[in-house]
């Protein structure tokens, strides 16, 4: 008898697009199996979305390699960061007390 399916998204949003796939999964695939079942992999070849971090709603998981999918659950890549945000911050902060410092 075929394993029970349970239907779980997989998303990813990539610089100049996004997309939300809907897939069902045998219970007891992983995060890692269920992208790879999702079509994801295709939909972004210029990626390398197999080495990316795996979250569930916002939460990154330490090991989906080994770690289930639960029926209902959000599967998110992270991509890496283009800057670090606390940097990005910080001058954005700099440069508006300078503004402030020139108006005075």
């Amino acid at each position: 008898m075929a394993e029970p399916l349970i239907e779980v998204e997989v998303v990813f949003a990539a610089v100049d697009r996004q997309l939300l796939l809907k897939v069902s999964v045998p219970t007891g695939t992983t995060l890692r199996e269920a992208v790879r079942l999702s079509g994801m992999l295709e939909q972004f070849p210029d990626y390398k979305l197999e080495e990316y971090p795996l979250g569930i709603f916002g939460r990154v998981v330490a090991q989906p390699q080994t770690r289930p999918v639960q029926a209902g659950e959000r599967i998110e890549l992270y991509r890496p960061l283009l800057a670090d945000p606390k940097e990005v911050r910080k001058m954005r902060a700099a440069k508006a007390a300078k503004a402030k410092a020139e108006k005075l």
